[in-house]
C-alpha cells in the first residue's frame, strides 16, 4: 500500500516525510482493519514530523483524523463482546486516543485522557496517511450522518479537542468567548460555542481566517495579539504560540479561564501577577480527550450541522499539505483524500 512515514524528524522544508510502499497491516486481537477514505491534516502531525513531539516510533505513519470503511474484523471482535457494533462495510472514525490501561486511577475516575499508559494514533502506532490502517475496535467511533468523508475527518481531532478545550474553558451560558488562532479546530469550536448561545471574539493573523470567522458569526475579529472589544469570560488558545498567553490572560474578565488547546506550545514569557493572574483568572492546559468527549461531540455534530472548511489534497501530496499548514496557507482544516 501507499503510505507516508516520518523518517527524519525536522523542519518540514527538509522533507522529513518519505512516500513509501509497505505491506497492508494485519488486525491484531480486538482490532479492525480499515480502508482509509480520508484523513485530516492536523497540526499535531506537523509537530510529529518536525520533531516538536519526541519520536515514539521510528518511521511512524502519521494521521489521526481518519474516516474509513471496515474491511476486516480481527480476532475477539464479535457478538460476544462490547465491540460488536462494528462490522464489515461500516464507516468508522479513528481519532488520536488509541489505548488506555483501563485500571489506573485516571481511567477509573473518567479521566482516561490522563492515563500514564495512553497511546496515540500517528505517534505510537501507524495512522491514516496511508491506504489502510488498523484501530482497536474499542477506540473506533461511529460517525454522524449528513457529512461527506472529507467533512467528517476534521471532526475526529480538530472537532473533538476543540470541544474538550471548550469544556476546560468553563464558558458560562451566554458568555463571551475569545479564540486565539483560527484554523481547523478553532473554526469548528466557534460554531459549537455559537450554537450554545455564546458571543465569540476571534484574534488571528490571517486575512482568510478573519473572513471565515466573520462568515461563521464571530462578533469581532482582530489581530492575533490585539485586545478584544469586551472583557472575556473564557478564552481558548489554539495557536501554538506561548507569547499569546499573556495578551489572552490580560483580556480575561475577573474569574475568567484560558484553556490552551495544543499538545505543543512555545515557551510562555514571564507573567505579571497583577495584570495576568490576579482576580482569580485561571490558565489551564488540555491533554488529549476521553472517548466520552468524542461521543458527546460527534452526537452534537449530528444534531447541529457544522460547516467544515476542508480543502482537499490527494494522499500523494501529504508533504505539500503539511508545508502549507506550516506556512499558514490553509483556511479551515485540510484533508487528504485516498
Amino acid at each position: 500500500m501507499s503510505a507516508w512515514r516520518v523518517q527524519r524528524p525536522g523542519p518540514i522544508n527538509g522533507r522529513p516525510l518519505e512516500h513509501v510502499t509497505v505491506d497492508v497491516p494485519r488486525p491484531a486481537r480486538g482490532e479492525l482493519l480499515v480502508a482509509v477514505r480520508a484523513c485530516g491534516v492536523c497540526r499535531t502531525d506537523l509537530h510529529v514530523a518536525e520533531g516538536d513531539l519526541p519520536v515514539h516510533r521510528h518511521g511512524v505513519i502519521p494521521g489521526h483524523e481518519v474516516v474509513a470503511e471496515v474491511i476486516e474484523v480481527g480476532p475477539e471482535v464479535g457478538p460476544e463482546n462490547a465491540d460488536s457494533e462494528f462490522k464489515v462495510g461500516d464507516r468508522v472514525g479513528i481519532a488520536w486516543l488509541r489505548h488506555t490501561c483501563g485500571t489506573c486511577k485516571y481511567c477509573r475516575s473518567g479521566n482516561e485522557n490522563l492515563c500514564p499508559e495512553s497511546r496515540y494514533t500517528g505517534w505510537d502506532a501507524d495512522g491514516g496517511y496511508a491506504e489502510f490502517a488498523t484501530v482497536p475496535a474499542a477506540y473506533a467511533h461511529p460517525l454522524p450522518q449528513g457529512y461527506s468523508d472529507t467533512e467528517l475527518a476534521p471532526l475526529l481531532c480538530a472537532g473533538i479537542i476543540g470541544y474538550r478545550a471548550l469544556l476546560r474553558a468553563e464558558l458560562p451560558p451566554g458568555g463571551r468567548l475569545g479564540i486565539y488562532g483560527f484554523g481547523g479546530s478553532a473554526h469548528l469550536t466557534a460554531q459549537v460555542a455559537l450554537a450554545q448561545g455564546a458571543e465569540v471574539h476571534v484574534m488571528t493573523r490571517g486575512e482568510k481566517a478573519k473572513e471565515l470567522a466573520l462568515a461563521l458569526g464571530a462578533a469581532s475579529v482582530q489581530g492575533a495579539a490585539d485586545r478584544p472589544p469586551v472583557p472575556l469570560d473564557s478564552a481558548i488558545l489554539f495557536a501554538p504560540v506561548g507569547d499569546l498567553v499573556l495578551p489572552a490572560m490580560a483580556a480575561l474578565d475577573r474569574g475568567g479561564t484560558l484553556a490552551v488547546a495544543g499538545i505543543h506550545l512555545s515557551d510562555i514569557p514571564s507573567m505579571n501577577y497583577q495584570r495576568h493572574l490576579f482576580q482569580e483568572r485561571q490558565l489551564r492546559s488540555v491533554t488529549s480527550n476521553t472517548r466520552a468527549d468524542a461521543r458527546e461531540f460527534l452526537a452534537f455534530a449530528g444534531r447541529h450541522h457544522l460547516e467544515v472548511t476542508s480543502p482537499e489534497y490527494p494522499l500523494g501530496k501529504a508533504d505539500e499539505a503539511l508545508a502549507y499548514l506550516s506556512a499558514g496557507r490553509i483556511s479551515g482544516a485540510a484533508v487528504l483524500v485516498v
